[in-house]
């Protein structure tokens, strides 16, 4: 199992604009592609403007399929202008959990 972290830095006062958009289109195209969903989260104190969005993945041969999936569907491809507009920076991380970690409820990851 692996984790996938995604940190975005957003332009300043564009947090609203990309919940919005991610919130009521972006997330309904995506989850169906890259399976469980950890958690989908926006700074309020610390540094500002900044997203954080957490899948996981049974490995990287399954995150490269499913993302090689994902950037093939016609409607991201179609909604990626709408956020990519809002982003400044982009950082993505692969974390390895301990083996004391149990994986999420519900067996594969899907």
């Amino acid at each position: 199992m692996i984790y996938e972290i995604r940190t975005y830095r957003l332009k300043t006062g564009k947090t609203a604009e990309y919940i919005n958009a991610v919130s009521s289109e972006g997330i309904k195209i995506q989850q169906p592609y890259l399976g469980h969903l950890i958690g989908y989260y926006y700074s309020e104190i610390g540094a500002l403007n900044e997203i954080v969005h957490i899948w996981a993945y049974e490995s990287l041969d399954d995150r490269e399929s499913r993302r090689a999936a994902l950037a093939q569907d016609p409607a991201w491809v179609a909604f990626m202008p709408r956020i990519q507009c809002l982003i400044e920076t982009m950082e993505n991380r692969i974390m390895k959990p301990f083996p004391f970690i149990v994986p999420p409820a519900g067996g594969g990851i899907g």
